[in-house]
């Protein structure tokens, strides 16, 4: 891009976002995951030529474009985001298989593919370990939004959003050093060695300090103001300028985040947020993280289309193959210590460790004269179309396959008395409806209300015996109803200050109220 026309970027901006919320939109309505459908749909247009969206795709395919947007724009957004509404409880309840998954099987990974890109690829060294690193960073976002579609154990959610929030930063840091600092250390010998070592433990330990610190502070702050707009703008701050902090001194960025949003959403969330402006924040920040996850994930599909798979698809299949045993490799291993955690489970976390838009913005951050560059690009970029698309696609059939899902056979079972109640209930309403406008006679009507009357009956008879089994489904049902209950007296409230009746301070004690009851 030779001139820098804001105008324009911000109308290519606007365009972008459009046709992302609209593949959104479809996709959330079909009930399917989001991220797969915009990577496809990115592709398509990658392929094809449209004139109305060739401007588009030049402006995203620009490298620099891509890789400002995704690392500095969305990247922390996303981190912060995850972080803030991960309870530390369940990280302490899950830190076995999280560790061991976000350190261990990262390492174990990055080691085999490594070496196996230097010895099989035959790829330069430092080329080699570059590619193991890209492909050692998950992206859990389109295995959750399926888990979310399929009702997946909440359990099993937690430990892969872990394993990404942690092992993004591991990959970043291994990453940097191998693509800056390996030849030097090896040359060295093992005082090389020794350097990485503390190389490595020094970009660990400052971004922990970094995000620590500012989490901390951020924290504090929010104990002295009740103003959820203004908190809101002090958990922006937080999360970039901990990231752009870390960066400037060589340190983790993608750590430092993690690390400020998590005490943030915890700490902070304890001692100086109410219940409304939690919920603020994290409405916030739902909103903002569905806008970047869309449009990284279209522009993941558009940047896809720029390589050519036809003339070295052999090297691409065995790339493919490496990558995937050594993430079957990484996790059996990794997951072996940790005791009570079903293999189903492992399963899952194996081939749901999905490639996303952080490998692509890596590789595309390395510069131009870099060994095998171009080489790493093609790798990298068929290895994430691979992982999204053939991954991603087959990881629903297999969660149902192993039967990992929270629907119950007594879940099931209400659920099919409560539609029954529904249909029956309905049915009533439209003999009544029917009679009002004479379409049937009083007998005709006394017979069907009788029979839908002794369905309903029969039906309401099976659910109290249900709920005598099974306490939880009642209490489930209870918890359900007071909420809308609750969302109805807002809406109350909400008409009574519109029609004047009561003032907008009353309105918003009463409404405040009302939204820390729906919270808690």
């Amino acid at each position: 891009m030779n001139e820098l026309d804001l105008h324009h970027v911000f109308e290519l901006s606007l365009f972008l976002v459009m046709i992302a919320a609209g593949v959104t939109a479809i996709a959330k309505k079909f009930n399917q995951p989001y991220p797969i459908a915009l990577v496809i749909v990115g592709a398509l247009i990658g392929l094809f030529n449209i004139p109305i969206l060739e401007s588009v795709k030049l402006f995203i395919t620009e490298g620099e474009v891509f890789n400002f947007v995704i690392i500095t724009l969305f990247l922390p957004a996303l981190l912060g985001e995850a972080a803030l509404k991960l309870p530390f409880h369940h990280l302490r309840d899950n830190k076995n298989p999280i560790l061991s998954l976000s350190f261990g099987a990262t390492f174990i990974s990055f080691l085999i593919i490594g070496f196996s890109g230097y010895y099989f690829l035959k790829l330069p060294l430092s080329s080699a370990f570059v590619f193991a690193a890209l492909m050692s960073a998950t992206d859990p976002v389109s295995v959750l939004s399926i888990f979310k579609s399929v009702g997946v154990k909440k359990r099993l959610a937690i430990v892969i959003e872990g394993e990404s929030l942690f092992n993004d930063g591991l990959a970043v840091v291994l990453f940097k050093i191998s693509a800056f600092y390996l030849l030097t250390y090896i040359d060295a010998g093992w005082l090389g060695l020794g350097m990485g070592l503390w190389e490595f433990i020094r970009v660990i330990s400052l971004g922990l300090i970094i995000g620590g610190s500012l989490g901390y502070g951020f924290s504090i702050l929010t104990k002295y103001y009740d103003d959820y707009p203004l908190e809101i703008i002090f958990s922006v701050i937080l999360f970039y300028g901990s990231f752009i902090l870390a960066e400037s001194v060589h340190a983790s960025g993608v750590i430092a985040v993690v690390v400020a949003a998590l005490i943030f959403g915890n700490y902070g969330g304890s001692i100086g947020m109410t219940p409304t402006t939690k919920l603020n924040i994290n409405n916030f920040w739902d909103v903002a993280a569905l806008l970047a996850n869309s449009i990284v994930f279209l522009m993941v599909g558009l940047e896809i289309t720029r390589i050519s798979i036809l003339d070295k698809w052999g090297i691409i299949v065995f790339a493919i193959l490496i990558v995937l045993i050594a993430r079957s490799i990484a996790v059996y291993i990794g997951l072996s210590s940790v005791k009570s955690f079903p293999k189903e489970w492992k399963h899952i976390i194996n081939w749901g460790g999905l490639k996303g838009s952080l490998s692509i913005a890596l590789v595309l951050s390395l510069p131009r004269d870099f060994p095998a560059r171009e080489d790493l690009l093609l790798l990298a970029f068929s290895v994430v179309l691979f992982s999204l698309i053939l991954q991603g696609l087959t990881i629903k059939p297999l969660i149902r396959y192993f039967g990992i899902t929270i629907q119950t056979e007594e879940a099931l079972e209400y659920e099919k008395l409560l539609a029954g109640m529904f249909r029956y209930e309905t049915a009533l309403s439209e003999i009544q409806s029917l009679k009002r406008k004479l379409y049937i006679t009083e007998p005709v009507t006394r017979q069907l209300v009788e029979e839908y009357e002794s369905k309903i009956e029969a039906t309401q008879e099976k659910m109290n015996e249900l709920f005598n089994r099974f306490p939880h489904l009642k209490e489930t049902q209870t918890e359900a109803i007071k909420k809308r209950l609750l969302y109805a007296e807002h809406e109350a409230i909400r008409k009574l200050e519109k029609d004047e009746i009561i003032s907008s301070e009353i309105a918003e004690q009463e409404q405040e109220e009302i939204t820390d009851q729906i919270i808690r």
